[in-house]
């Protein structure tokens, strides 16, 4: 085993990290959709985290791909994707008086970046799985962003009636 082989992660390990990230970021966006309610939510949160960690994972493999190869930096072109894919993913947020429009749209197209450079290295089990968890967090986080959403509107009424009992 060379030097760089020692700091490379199995294929699973890197689809263990993406599913982390993407948890982790799930449960915070969780938390800022349904208790602080902000517009940013589940879905935005789990598509940012999962994006960043794929990005990494794809300039860790990358740069052990090329390891010793003399005035080649792969990443400076990947650097350069999610620079300009911030950019026009930062023109297709919209506020409109107390209201966030585009951003899992904007984090969206951001992991799509992810993706794409993914593939380009060479990296198709990781592009593709990721792709089915930018599904899950689409369609699976906003089912049960929406079923918090409602639980604690439902029961907010509750909750106050709680308090004002607690300070008689």
């Amino acid at each position: 085993m060379t030097g760089a082989e020692q700091f490379a992660d199995t294929t699973i390990i890197m689809f263990a990290k993406l599913v982390l990230a993407m948890v982790l970021g799930g449960i915070i966006g969780t938390e800022r959709a349904v208790m602080a309610r902000q517009a940013a939510g589940t879905r935005t949160f789990g598509l940012v985290a999962l994006g960043a960690c794929l990005f990494v994972i794809t300039s860790n493999y990358v740069d052990i791909a090329y390891l010793g190869v003399v005035n080649f930096d792969p990443m400076r072109v990947a650097a350069s994707i999610v620079m300009g894919v911030g950019f026009i993913g930062g023109g297709l947020i919209i506020f409109k008086a107390e209201a966030l429009h585009g951003i899992t749209t904007a984090a969206g197209l951001w992991i799509v970046a992810a993706v794409g450079i993914a593939v380009g290295y060479g990296l198709y089990g990781i592009a593709i799985f990721s792709t089915v968890l930018v599904l899950l967090i689409f369609t699976g986080m906003w089912y049960l962003e929406n079923r918090f959403k409602h639980w604690f509107t439902d029961h907010k009424p509750e909750i106050e009636k709680n308090n004002e009992d607690n300070s008689s």
